[in-house]
């Protein structure tokens, strides 16, 4: 099961948010992010808030669209008794768990509540999740027909014995259908790969790579391993039933896929993330990195508008019972001061490669900036044009980095 909540202030039961979220909302873009909290089983290494069938406890998967839908009602509601602005989204996501489990049908019925109730701009990034088991052609062509223009497949890896150690069940040589599928009805296709599972080699990872780059997609993210606190990966580690793989072997990995990346035409734009252009980066992502505003749905969801950030009961029941009731699902929520927001300001935007403006810094974060060229953290050209930008070991080391120019 995912971890705890996080420590806050009480929702009200009405969910209003305070005057201060209002403050800039109409230069900032709207996004929706729509929680499907169900997996067919429970990865080992996962610590997200997912639930297979039997941990459900009395709440069906085929409620579930149209509990949600009752939540993007209220929101719509509560974003305009706190006096926010009429704002379409700029981008819908459904994340998980595994979307793509429920009928075609409910994500569409998610997506025009999102319609209905905001309207979608022109343009918008509307993506999903998907495992490679879990779609066919005639699924594929029913998202694209209901809105959807993108899609993200969990490959995670090439290599059979890789995917058994993180317990994923689909056959590698499905992603190569699955991506020509989505291509085929005009679907933006993303990978997403995980490197440093215990016992993988580096000849393992240039494999799914190389795997992963001759499918062509448009985006692919490649993100580290972490072992989380209470999963079953983190109890057979404990043990000493597996060997956790160390940070040099990590740093490895991390090299080599920025390097076939690269060579293969893809730029990085965020630490974890590259696109073949600037149109296939993830907007909506880019909309976190960058500090927007997003309504995120369902159970344990985290929502954030203009510094207020808050978060939904975890379990599906009690989110069922919340928005059956006509109470809000939120349960915590905390408000950022200036100094919080400033650090998550720096924390996040280090990480994508457009930067920071150095000279929005505080005056001992630009002192740091001489020493970070010297180490070879920070990227000399463009520092003296006056941004930020790490480079390949900058990236490896982001936390540090980060350190440096907050304390």
């Amino acid at each position: 099961m995912a971890g705890p909540l996080p420590l806050g202030d009480p929702a009200p039961a009405d969910g209003l948010l305070p005057a201060s979220a209002s403050v800039g909302a109409s230069e900032r873009d709207f996004g929706v992010y729509l929680h499907v909290p169900f997996c067919r089983v429970r990865c080992g290494y996962c610590d997200f808030n997912t639930y297979t069938a039997t941990e459900l406890r009395g709440v069906k998967q085929s409620d579930y669209a149209s509990q949600a839908v009752l939540e993007v009602e209220s929101a719509g509601r509560i974003l305009r008794e706190s006096g926010l602005p009429e704002r379409a989204a700029s981008t819908v996501f459904f994340g998980g768990g595994t979307p793509t489990l429920l009928p075609v049908t409910d994500l569409a019925k998610m997506l025009q509540a999102v319609r209905s109730e905001w309207g979608i701009a022109p343009g918008a990034e509307v993506t999903t999740e998907a495992n490679p088991d879990s779609v066919d052609a005639a699924y594929l062509e029913s998202l694209a027909a209901a809105g959807f223009t993108r899609v993200s497949f969990g490959m995670q890896s090439a290599v059979p014995s890789v995917l058994a150690t993180l317990e994923r069940t689909h056959d590698p040589e499905r992603v190569p259908l699955v991506v020509r599928w989505a291509r085929d009805v005009g679907l933006d296709v993303s990978l997403d790969l995980i490197y440093g599972t215990p016992g993988e080699t580096i000849d393992d990872w240039r494999a799914s790579l190389e795997h992963a780059i001759l499918q062509a997609p448009d985006h692919l993210s490649a993100y580290s391993l972490i072992v989380e606190e209470g999963t079953k990966l983190a109890r057979q580690i404990r043990r000493g039933d597996i060997v956790p793989t160390n940070d040099d072997q990590q740093a490895e990995f991390y090299e080599l896929a920025d390097e076939l990346l690269a060579a293969a035409g893809y730029h990085w734009y965020e630490v974890s993330n590259w696109a073949t252009d600037a149109s296939h980066e993830s907007r909506h992502n880019l909309s976190y990195w960058r500090s927007q505003d997003w309504w995120g749905v369902g159970p344990g969801a985290h929502s954030h508008v203009g510094g207020v950030r808050w978060w939904n009961v975890k379990h599906p029941a009690a989110y069922a019972e919340r928005v059956l009731g006509g109470v809000s699902p939120a349960v915590g929520r905390e408000t950022l001061d200036d100094a919080t927001r400033e650090l998550e300001r720096v924390l996040l935007l280090s990480r994508i490669r457009t930067g920071i403006p150095i000279a929005s810094l505080s005056a001992a974060g630009r002192h740091e900036i001489a020493g970070l060229i010297a180490d070879e953290l920070v990227d000399a050209r463009a520092a003296l044009s006056g941004t930020l930008e790490l480079t390949l070991t900058g990236r490896l080391l982001a936390d540090a980095v980060v350190r440096r120019i907050t304390d």
